[in-house]
């Protein structure tokens, strides 16, 4: 097991709505630091599995940070979703679960900024932290969109209309009833969000939902830095595999990419690519300033930093979740595998840590 993993007691289970369940957890002692998180950000949670022996899986933070409550997740049952209904059926206070700290960067950058909010069916967890969050900490005003198949399925919705009673300035909350006024259409969306054009958007839903409120928000013309889309990928690899899985996972890397046979080996880039010495690395994390002149070409960014004793997020590894994503400022890195970065997040400078190795011989780089 990694020495970043926790076994986190369960001291409470809500029943939402049929369906969807928040699960509570507590930090046990000395881990407070570890599991300190900001409104939007997720868990990886550990799921027996009789196939693979563990289920990795992300579920979002519904719980606010800012007022002293319990870590609280809210997970909904898919049809086929084998580790959500697991969670559903099985866990109950008392019990224990085995995690990762918090990750994520589907997150407000300042929780005084009017802000945009687009949530479908269980899309609502992270967007529920924001608003939490923001009403208890911050100043600007929050508009909700929050569609749902039918009025059984809105998860929170006493809490949404307190909310809303309670911060009547601030909080609006509109509720789209598939069953009421059928799906939403690209233009309704737009017209709808065209009267907050200045507002910071969050985006999190299905992904045609998602797919069609970041299309109306484009059309809009939304800065890409106002425009957030939180994406989940089910994770193929075991982030809570023990310490020698984990150094044999990573010399089968290494051999990979200096094998000129192996089939990744276009995806891994040419010689060319590379350095032909150690690389000059600069990080922003955390408000520290973090410079190293020895990043070896071929050596992940993630893998490099954790050998400087920089503890720096990620949550899956393997390129498939965006826990430890950064912003490029100076030089340019290669992924060796992106499941989860689109071309626009790339023409922004973002990057995988986990899976950035450099091109050029210096590289600055800050985390969100």
């Amino acid at each position: 097991m990694t020495d970043e993993s926790f076994e986190l007691k369960v001291v409470d289970v809500v029943e939402e709505t049929t369906d969807a369940y928040s699960i509570s957890f507590e930090v046990p002692p000395g881990a407070e630091e570890q599991f300190a998180y900001k409104p939007g950000q997720f868990l990886t949670l550990a799921v027996p599995s009789d196939r693979t022996g563990v289920a990795a899986r992300c579920y979002s933070l519904s719980s606010s940070p800012g007022d002293g409550g319990p870590l609280t997740i809210t997970v909904k049952r898919t049809a086929d979703g084998y580790a959500s209904n697991w969670l559903c059926d099985h866990v109950r206070e008392g019990d224990t679960v085995r995690m990762l700290p918090p990750s994520g960067i589907f997150t407000p950058a300042s929780l005084d900024a009017d802000l945009l909010l687009f949530a479908g069916g269980s899309g609502i967890t992270p967007v529920m932290s924001i608003t939490r969050t923001a009403l208890r900490q911050g100043g600007g005003r929050i508009v909700l969109f929050y569609a749902n198949r039918d009025e059984r399925s809105v998860i929170f919705a006493p809490e949404l209309s307190r909310l809303a009673a309670e911060h009547p300035d601030r909080l609006q909350v509109v509720h789209w009833l598939e069953s009421v006024q059928g799906l939403p259409t690209q233009e309704q969306l737009k017209a709808f969000a065209s009267a907050y054009a200045t507002y910071d958007a969050f985006v999190c839903g299905p992904a045609p939902f998602m797919k069609l409120a970041v299309a109306a928000l484009k059309e809009l013309e939304f800065p890409r830095g106002r425009r957030h889309q939180e994406k989940f990928i089910s994770l193929g690899g075991n982030p809570f595999g023990d310490l020698h899985d984990q150094e044999v996972a990573e010399h089968e890397i290494e051999d990979a990419e200096h094998d000129p046979d192996d089939a990744d080996e276009a995806l891994l880039g040419v010689e060319g690519d590379r350095p032909q010495g150690p690389v000059k690395l600069e990080v922003e994390l955390d408000g520290e300033q973090y410079v190293f002149d020895d990043w070896a070409p071929g050596t992940k960014l993630l893998e490099h930093l954790e050998s400087k004793g920089v503890k720096a997020p990620y949550s899956c590894r393997e390129g498939e979740c965006s826990a430890c994503a950064v912003r490029l400022l100076e030089g340019e890195v290669k992924m060796l595998h992106n499941d989860v970065l689109d071309d626009e997040d790339i023409a922004e400078g973002i990057r995988l840590g986990c899976q950035a190795v450099p091109v050029t011989d210096t590289v600055k780089v800050t985390y969100h």
